[in-house]
C-alpha cells in the first residue's frame, strides 16, 4: 500500500477531503512548532523511552507503530486537543489519527534517513510532501 494509499485510508477519503487538509496540515503545525522543531519531537520521544519509534521512522526500514496513548504521552493531552480543535474532531480520534500520520509524515520528510531542518525549511518541504500526493491523486 503507497503513503497515499494510506494517508487516504487513515483519513476516510482522497486526500483534501473530510478534513484531510486540516489533518495533515495539523501534522505539520505539530512538527514545526513542537520545541525545537522535529529535533525537539524526537527528543520528546528518547525522553519517554520511545525514541527507537522515531528512529524507525527516520530509518530507511519498516516504520514501527505508535499507539495512542504513546502519541499522548509524547504530545500531551494539549497537543492533541489543539490538534483536534482545528481538524474538527474529538480528541481520542485525533490521537487515533496522529498514531497513523506521523509515522507515514516523519517517514516521508526523511527519506535519507535523516531527520529535516525546522523553521520554515520544514513547512515547505512538508508542503512540498503533501502536495505531491495530493497532486498524485487528482492525476489517478
Amino acid at each position: 500500500m503507497s503513503i497515499l494509499d494510506q494517508l487516504s485510508s487513515t483519513l476516510g477519503g482522497a486526500p483534501g477531503e473530510s478534513g484531510g487538509g486540516a489533518m495533515l496540515s495539523g501534522v505539520m503545525d505539530i512538527l514545526n512548532n513542537h520545541p525545537g522543531g522535529v529535533s525537539g519531537l524526537a527528543q520528546s520521544f528518547e525522553q519517554n523511552g520511545l525514541g527507537h519509534l522515531m528512529s524507525s521512522w527516520i530509518g530507511t526500514g519498516e516504520n514501527l507503530p505508535i499507539s495512542v496513548d504513546q502519541v499522548k504521552s509524547v504530545l500531551g493531552n494539549e497537543r492533541v486537543a489543539e490538534f483536534a480543535a482545528k481538524a474538527g474532531i474529538s480528541p481520542d480520534t485525533a490521537s487515533s489519527h496522529l498514531a497513523e500520520l506521523l509515522p507515514n509524515v516523519i517517514n516521508k520528510l526523511s527519506p535519507e534517513g535523516k531527520l529535516p531542518e525546522g523553521g520554515s525549511d520544514l513547512m515547505s518541504q512538508g508542503m512540498s510532501v503533501l502536495s505531491g500526493l495530493f497532486s498524485k491523486s487528482t492525476q489517478a
